[in-house]
């Protein structure tokens, strides 16, 4: 069973003024629908075929350039477009946040090592909120398509938040201004599923 490129849970334009509706457009239905593609056909044939995602990464083959861009860049998306929501933002409850007071110190705090992380990343790549064993929440960043689920990369963990920074996710409507694209991300992130995520990874 080849893999889908999932329908958007909201309209195009239900993340404005934060995420202007032809970024959105062309990000799910060009970008990730390439990505989605090109995984298909680098898994058929081959042992792979039939295997989730995770497991694909989780085991993945480092040198494999069309595997490790094109399935990091189908599971990545996957999970952005789940964890924003239209009237979102606010901040985490529950066992998140207190997850999140014990790693960072206050939301606050954590709300600025994630948007170091997003504006530092040299170049393309993601920031992420991952979970190790245990419920440790820890934030990091990879480059390219990369994250966190794969070997050998310097931040291991379940991603449960992940933000993009390639230029194609932000540029029509911040051009070179990614911190203001970070900063708006904080008032679409669906709270709720971040804490979903949260509870399933632990």
């Amino acid at each position: 069973m080849s893999f889908e490129l999932p329908n958007l849970p909201y309209a195009y334009d239900a993340l404005e003024p934060h995420i202007d509706a032809r970024t959105m457009e062309i990000h799910h239905g060009k970008h990730h629908a390439g990505y989605t593609a090109k995984l298909n056909a680098a898994v058929e044939g081959t042992t792979l075929e039939g295997k989730s995602i995770t497991e694909i990464l989780k085991n993945l083959d480092m040198s494999n350039g069309a595997l490790r861009n094109n399935g990091g860049g189908y599971y990545n998306h996957n999970l952005f477009w789940e964890v924003m929501a239209p009237n979102a933002g606010g901040s985490p409850s529950g066992e998140l946040s207190a997850a999140i007071e014990k790693a960072y110190g206050s939301f606050e705090q954590f709300k600025d090592a994630f948007s170091n992380a997003a504006a530092t990343q040299f170049g393309s790549g993601w920031a992420w909120l991952c979970v190790h064993k245990g419920g440790v929440v820890e934030v990091c960043s990879t480059p390219n398509q990369d994250n966190p689920l794969m070997p050998g990369v310097s931040c291991q963990g379940t991603p449960i938040l992940g933000l993009d920074v390639w230029e194609h996710a932000y540029y029509l409507n911040y051009q070179n201004r990614r911190p203001d694209y970070i900063n708006a991300f904080f008032s679409v992130i669906n709270w709720d599923k971040v804490s979903e995520f949260y509870a399933e990874a632990k």
